[in-house]
């Protein structure tokens, strides 16, 4: 299984970014995914994350991006998107997406319930 970040950058603050994460491997179509960061000398913070469960979909975002960044995916080309808009310098990271093994099971904002992270993709957000 692998997953493929991409679409980080440099952004002037107030500018808007998409991160695409395709996996391969398998399919995550019933399983949550969901995006990650990290800065140098932090730990790593939830993002926001996309899960399914027996009750429907659900999104889940960290307060400190809510109204501004918006998780959706495309089931059919296994991919998740996070969309990145009104981009502060404090949204400077390197992001990570990463996907749970387990089926059904909703959105997580622990790390350590997720199986499967990308590699990274760098943003930095001036000022």
């Amino acid at each position: 299984v692998q997953l493929q970040a991409s679409g980080g950058g440099l952004v002037q603050a107030g500018g808007s970014l998409r991160l695409s994460c395709a996996a391969s491997g398998r399919t995550f179509s019933r399983s949550a995914m969901g995006w990650f960061r990290q800065t140098p000398g932090k730990e790593r913070e939830f993002v926001a994350a996309s899960g399914i469960s027996w009750s429907g979909e659900s999104t889940d975002y960290a307060d400190s991006v809510k109204g501004r960044f918006t998780i959706s995916r495309d089931n059919g080309k296994n991919t998740v998107y996070l969309q990145m808009n009104s981009l502060k310098p404090e949204d400077t990271a390197v992001y990570y997406c990463a996907a749970k093994a387990q089926l059904y099971s909703g959105t997580s904002q622990g790390g350590n319930e997720y199986d499967y992270w990308g590699q990274g993709t760098l943003v930095t957000v001036s000022s």
